[in-house]
């Protein structure tokens, strides 16, 4: 993006300058070896951000107190704000004294003349002296007529705004900031939109406080948003791509740091093992079977099962981004599947589908009439566009041919958070707020300085972020949705509520208590919901 030209914002006679947004290099998200770029200077609640440009009100008034003699009817007014050596306000008394005194008659106190001697000379040099505190505006205001124009309402609130943003940035609440950023960026409000920027950047680092990290990410959201659309925007942040072998090192760390996915594995594979216990043959479609780390406890718990193991069919659909993980194809989890079975005694076959979810047919699942089949939906359906991104709407599409398959459970493990449907601030505001929990549960295991916590939080969660916020359309490829509009649409598919088990709820009681931090576990009309603190993340729920 080219830089902007600086822009001036009348404030009175002063004015704020916007800094303009510097390349989008400067933006990019920030690698784990430069992270003074990204630290704050001073991670304190109670540091006090300033404007660059705000000027001094002393060119209008002197702030020393007047002496009793020649006083000014209006000496006794409320405050004036001063400015500290270091700048920042200070409420005290002053009297403001403009460049251009009124002229004094006589001296007398007794003498009262030079108030009532001339009333449209005195009008004049009030408004001389409105003229000399709040500059060419102040024409727009006159006390003593009982018709204000209509311009002055625009006037009285843009100088309400700009004041509220001083206090708010004075007070330091980054989430705040973050949200007027984005409104302003909403309401087309650039000038707003780029100081805030600026602002901001003094604000966020990468290896502060959960808040301070994840604020990090969301104003490379919103410069990526500013800056363009669609899939340019990944183009433009210009940021290194982790290898395949180093990202499948991050998500492993995610993995095992935070209960999300043993959560959700353990929710839906108890659920398989509990509908599949008379069966022979099990045919488990995985609609997104990534690194095929769910299926390695299940096919444990079914090799000793009583009367031996049954025999396991598992149909994995492939998707580019585990691709990249793993370094190579869907045939790497085939051959691990393989080699895990044969270590258990269970006879197993793999079959691969090379395509997206999205464009899965009934052909390319191999159904067989002996097999049970078992449908898995783990932490993916949100990836697969419905009715509101293009008219194919492979959602539901997913959903019937799924209830074709008579299956004998189907299972749904999902985050719990709504950004499909909603518009931009909206859907900023549930991001902030669901991975600022991921991010503070992150916080209680590794430290902050650590490296591998960066590169977990920037190249596994930063990207869902970016996506989030910055793109929109087909390009936005991260629609959540909550469990409610979930099951409207299970129910639309034919598909009946299928209760897990007491004993995957005390499994699951058992994992948790293994892991630092408050994390949560409700169960709520036969579903499951995993939470930090008072946010739930992460449902879980069965259908047949």
């Amino acid at each position: 993006m080219q830089t902007s030209q600086k822009r001036e914002i009348s404030y009175g006679s002063g004015g704020f300058y916007v800094e303009p947004v510097q390349n989008l290099e400067s933006y990019c998200l920030p690698s784990s070896e430069n992270l003074d770029n990204y630290s704050s200077s001073d991670n304190s609640s109670q540091t006090t951000y300033h404007h660059p440009s705000v000027q001094t009100l002393e060119q209008y008034c002197t702030l020393e107190s007047a002496s009793t003699s020649n006083s000014f009817p209006y000496q006794n007014s409320p405050s004036a704000v001063s400015f500290s050596s270091n700048n920042s306000p200070v409420s005290k008394s002053y009297v403001l004294r403009p460049q251009h005194s009124l002229e004094v008659v006589n001296d007398s106190p007794e003498d009262d003349s030079y108030l009532t001697h001339d009333v449209d000379d005195l009008r004049h040099k009030i408004r001389e002296l409105e003229t000399a505190m709040l500059g060419p505006n102040a024409d727009m205001l006159d006390m003593y007529d009982t018709v204000v124009p209509e311009d002055s309402n625009t006037f009285l609130l843009e100088a309400e705004k700009w004041k509220n943003m001083m206090e708010m940035i004075s007070r330091g609440d980054l989430k705040e900031m973050l949200y007027t950023c984005a409104k302003a960026m909403a309401a087309n409000d650039m000038e707003t939109t780029e100081w805030l920027m600026s602002e901001l950047r003094k604000m966020v680092s990468i290896s502060g406080s959960p808040m301070q990290r994840l604020g990090a990410y969301m104003l490379e959201s919103l410069v990526a948003r500013m800056a363009a659309s669609g899939s340019n925007i990944y183009k433009s942040l210009k940021c290194s791509e982790p290898t395949g072998n180093e990202l499948l090192s991050y998500m492993h760390v995610l993995y095992e740091i935070c209960p999300y996915f043993k959560f959700g594995y353990m929710s839906a594979n108890g659920a398989i093992a509990e509908a599949m216990r008379e069966e022979s043959e099990v045919h488990i479609i995985d609609f997104q079977v990534s690194q095929g780390t769910q299926w390695v406890s299940l096919m444990q718990a079914l090799a000793r099962r009583p009367g031996g193991p049954p025999k396991i069919r598992i149909t994995g659909v492939d998707d580019s981004y585990s691709a990249y993980a793993r370094g190579g194809g869907i045939e790497i989890v085939g051959k691990r599947l393989t080699a895990l079975a044969q270590s258990c005694h269970v006879p197993f076959e793999f079959n691969a589908v090379r395509v997206p979810a999205s464009e899965v047919r009934l052909e390319d699942l191999e159904i067989r009439s002996n097999e049970a089949v078992a449908v898995n939906f783990a932490i993916m359906l949100h990836h697969v566009p419905d009715e509101s991104v293009n008219s194919h709407n492979h959602r539901d599409r997913l959903l019937r041919l799924a209830r074709h398959l008579t299956p004998k459970v189907v299972t749904l493990v999902e985050q719990e958070f709504n950004t499909n449907n909603a518009p931009f601030l909206q859907r900023f505001v549930e991001t902030m707020n669901y991975y600022l929990a991921v991010f503070e549960s992150i916080d209680v295991v590794l430290p902050r300085e650590h490296k591998e916590r960066i590169n977990v939080e920037q190249h596994c969660l930063a990207r869902e972020v970016v996506n989030l916020i910055a793109c929109e359309g087909e390009e936005r490829v991260e629609r959540h949705e909550l469990l409610n509009k979930w099951r409207m649409r299970f129910r639309m598919a034919g598909f009946t509520p299928y209760p897990l088990s007491s004993f995957i709820n005390s499994s699951i009681k058992d994992l948790l208590e293994s892991y630092k931090g408050q994390y949560t576990l409700e169960e709520r009309d036969g579903a499951l919901f995993l939470g930090w603190m008072n946010q739930v993340l992460i449902a879980s729920c069965a259908w047949r």
